[in-house]
C-alpha cells in the first residue's frame, strides 16, 4: 500500500493500463488529475467539441487494440459524447469515457452543469463505476478498464469532483487479461462434421477477425476448406482483397458476388460475426442469405449467437483460436467438397469478374431523378463527377496499408463496393449506430494510434459540416490526416425515399449554399483543393497522402458531385403512402 491522493491514484491506474493519450477538453472537474498527465506520460489531445473526442478514442481502440480514453468537463461537457459512446458500443471498441460529475455535497440541488451522468450512457456501457468514496478510486478505476477489454465495449468511470482530493493508501490494481479458448470440444466437433460434409461451404469473416488478429487463422482455414470468403458488413479488412477466395462485403451497397455465392452455400462458417440485420439483408433487389443452409457461428459474446438467424452450431469462442480448432480437426479428413474445389474456384472467380466489370461499367445511377440530376450538373454546373466514378479512381489510388473511415450517407455507403484491405484495424465505420459527424475525428484517433499508416476519411458534405471544426485540432496538435469530402449538396441518403416513395418532393433535403468547403480548410490551417474533374481524382488522393506522410499537412479534397442517388438503405423501411384527407390527396 502506497500512500497517495486519490487524483494519483486514477492516474497511476491509468499508466497500469498502458495509457498515453486521451482525448477531451479541459475543465476544472477533473484538473486536479489532469495536473499530473504530463508527468506521468500521458498526452491530452485537446479537441474542438466533446463528441470529437470520443470519435478519437474510439479510432484509437479500433487501432491500437488497447483502449481509447475520453475525458470531459461535468454536465454538458459529458452529455456531449453520448452519440460517440454509442458508435464505440457498436464497434466493440475497448473505449474508456472518465466522466467527472459535480461534487458530491451539491448532488441533487441543479448547480451548476449538474447532471445524473449514469443513466446518459447506461444502454450503450458494458460496465458503470461510481467512485463515491475516493479509497475505491484505483480499484473502480481498474475494473472499468479491465471489463472494457474483457466484454469488448466501452466503459464509464462516474467520478464526483470531490473525489479527486484527499490522502489514501493504494495498491494499484495488476491488469486483467484473459485468454479467450477455441469454444466448447462438443461444438467445435459438430461444426467440423458439418464443414467436411459440405458441398459448397462459405466463409463470412467478421468483425471478430479483425479485434482477434486473426486473418491468418481465418486464412488457413479457408484455404483448406477452398470457400469464398465473404466480409460481414462493414468489415472490409477481415479478410485480405488480394486473395482468390475473398469476394466483398454482404449487406448495404455490399458485393453482389458475395451475395450471389453465400446465396448457393449449404454451410455457412459465420467466424467472429452477429449476422446482424444491415448485414444480412434483401439488396441490389436480392434476397441472397441462404434459406436452407446449416449456420455455424462463432462469436466471443455468447449473447451474439442465434441472435439474429438460426444457428446449427453455436460456438461460443475466439475467432482465431476457433478457426485453428476447426483446422486441425479438417486436416487429416477428405471433406465432400475437395471433389468440387477446382470448380468451387472458377465459379468465385467468374462472379467476381461479373461484378468487378459491372462496377467498371456503372459510371451513375439509373433512375429519372439521377439522370436529371447529372443532366443539371451537366447544362449548369460543368461536367460535375458521378459518384460511383469518384469511388473507384479513390480505389485505385489508395495507398498501400491504408486507414480509412467513412461517414453514414449516401456515397459512403456505396463506397462499401468499392473498399478493399490487405490487414486488418483498416476500416472504420459507425456499424449500426449510423450517426454523422463520425469519420473525420474517428481517422485522427486512427493517425494518433498509427502515425505510420495513411490515414484517410470519407464524409458527403452533410456529414462533414458537423465534424469538420477537428481539422483545428487535426492542424494544432499535429494528427495528420486526409480528408475527402463528397460536395454533393443534399442529404442524399433519406432523400432517396423521397424519390422512390414520395414522388420527388423534396422536404429539408436541400444544402445549397455555395460553400467551398477546400477553402473553409485553408482557413482552419489546413491543406484544401477542389476536384472537378475526373482525371484529377487520383492524383489530389496521391499528392495529399504524399503531403500527409512525409510533410505532416492535413488536406481536404473537396470533390464535386452531381446529385445522383444509390439504393436507399432498405426498401423495407417504407410503403407508399397513404392519404385520406381531401387536401393530401394529391400527395401519394
Amino acid at each position: 500500500m502506497t500512500r497517495m491522493t486519490p487524483s494519483e491514484a486514477f492516474v497511476e491506474t491509468m499508466v497500469a493500463n498502458g495509457v498515453d493519450t486521451t482525448f477531451g477538453i479541459m475543465g476544472s472537474a477533473f484538473m486536479d488529475a489532469m495536473d499530473i498527465f504530463a508527468p506521468a506520460g500521458i498526452r491530452l489531445v485537446p479537441v474542438v467539441h466533446e463528441q470529437g473526442a470520443a470519435h478519437m478514442a474510439d479510432g484509437y481502440a479500433r487501432v491500437s487494440g488497447r483502449h481509447g480514453v475520453v475525458i470531459g468537463q461535468n454536465g454538458p461537457g459529458i452529455s456531449n459524447c453520448v452519440t460517440a459512446i454509442a458508435a464505440a458500443f457498436w464497434a466493440h471498441s475497448p473505449v474508456v469515457i472518465v466522466t467527472p460529475q459535480t461534487g458530491s455535497m451539491g448532488i441533487g440541488l441543479g448547480g451548476f452543469q449538474e447532471a445524473n451522468q449514469l443513466p446518459m450512457f447506461e444502454e450503450f456501457t458494458k460496465y458503470q463505476a461510481h467512485i463515491d468514496n475516493e479509497n475505491r478510486m484505483a480499484e473502480l478505476t481498474a475494473r472499468a478498464f479491465d471489463r472494457a477489454i474483457l466484454q469488448m465495449g466501452p466503459t464509464q468511470i462516474n467520478i464526483p469532483r470531490d473525489r479527486f482530493y484527499g490522502d489514501i493508501d493504494v495498491e494499484i490494481p495488476t491488469p486483467i487479461r484473459v485468454e479467450r479458448g477455441a469454444g466448447g470440444q462438443k461444438a467445435l466437433d459438430e461444426a467440423a462434421g458439418l464443414l467436411a460434409n459440405a458441398e459448397f461451404p462459405v466463409m463470412v469473416s467478421g468483425g471478430g477477425v479483425v479485434m482477434g488478429d486473426a486473418m491468418d487463422e481465418a486464412v488457413a482455414l479457408a484455404e483448406r476448406l477452398g470457400c469464398p470468403v465473404v466480409n460481414s458488413y462493414l468489415h472490409n479488412d477481415s479478410f485480405p482483397a488480394s486473395h482468390p477466395q475473398w469476394t466483398g462485403p454482404l449487406g448495404y451497397q455490399g458485393s453482389k458476388a458475395a451475395m450471389k455465392l453465400v446465396n448457393k452455400a449449404d454451410v455457412v462458417l459465420a467466424l467472429g460475426t452477429r449476422l446482424g440485420p444491415f448485414g444480412t439483408l434483401p439488396q441490389h433487389d436480392m434476397d441472397y442469405w441462404p434459406k436452407d443452409a446449416k449456420i455455424i457461428q462463432v462469436d466471443a459474446d455468447d449473447q451474439m449467437l442465434g441472435l439474429v438467424k438460426p444457428v446449427q452450431v453455436a460456438i461460443h469462442g475466439d475467432a482465431g483460436a476457433a478457426a485453428t480448432a476447426l483446422l486441425e480437426r479438417l486436416n487429416d479428413r477428405t471433406l465432400a467438397c475437395d471433389a468440387t474445389k477446382d470448380e468451387r474456384a472458377a465459379t468465385t472467380q467468374a462472379e467476381k469478374d461479373v461484378w468487378e466489370t459491372e462496377l467498371d461499367e456503372w459510371i451513375h445511377e439509373k433512375d429519372d431523378y439521377s439522370l436529371e440530376a447529372i443532366e443539371e450538373a451537366n447544362n449548369e454546373q460543368g461536367n460535375w463527377l458521378h459518384p460511383r466514378q469518384v469511388l473507384r479512381e479513390l480505389e485505385k489510388a489508395m495507398p498501400a496499408r491504408a486507414m480509412v473511415s467513412t461517414d453514414i450517407g449516401n456515397i459512403n455507403s456505396v463506397a462499401n463496393s468499392y473498399l478493399r484491405f490487405e490487414e486488418p484495424r483498416s476500416f472504420f465505420a459507425p456499424m449500426s449506430w449510423g450517426n454523422c459527424g463520425y469519420a473525420l475525428p474517428t481517422i485522427m484517433g486512427a493517425k494518433a494510434a498509427a502515425p505510420d499508416r495513411p490515414a484517410i476519411s470519407y464524409a458527403g458534405d452533410g456529414a462533414w459540416a458537423m465534424s469538420m471544426s477537428e481539422l483545428m485540432t487535426a492542424v494544432r496538435h499535429d494528427i495528420p490526416v486526409t480528408a475527402v469530402v463528397f460536395h454533393n449538396r443534399h442529404w442524399g441518403a433519406e432523400k432517396k425515399n423521397q424519390v422512390d416513395f414520395y414522388g420527388c418532393r423534396f422536404v429539408a433535403g436541400e444544402l445549397e449554399g455555395g460553400e467551398n468547403y477546400a477553402e473553409i480548410a485553408e482557413a482552419m490551417g489546413a491543406e484544401g483543393v477542389r476536384v472537378d474533374d475526373i482525371n484529377e481524382v487520383g492524383p489530389a488522393l496521391k499528392a495529399a497522402v504524399d503531403a500527409q506522410m512525409n510533410e505532416g499537412k492535413t488536406t481536404v479534397i473537396e470533390i464535386m458531385c452531381t446529385k445522383e442517388l444509390g439504393d436507399p438503405f432498405r426498401k423495407d423501411a417504407l410503403s407508399t403512402p397513404v392519404r385520406h384527407l381531401p387536401k393530401y390527396k394529391d400527395y401519394v
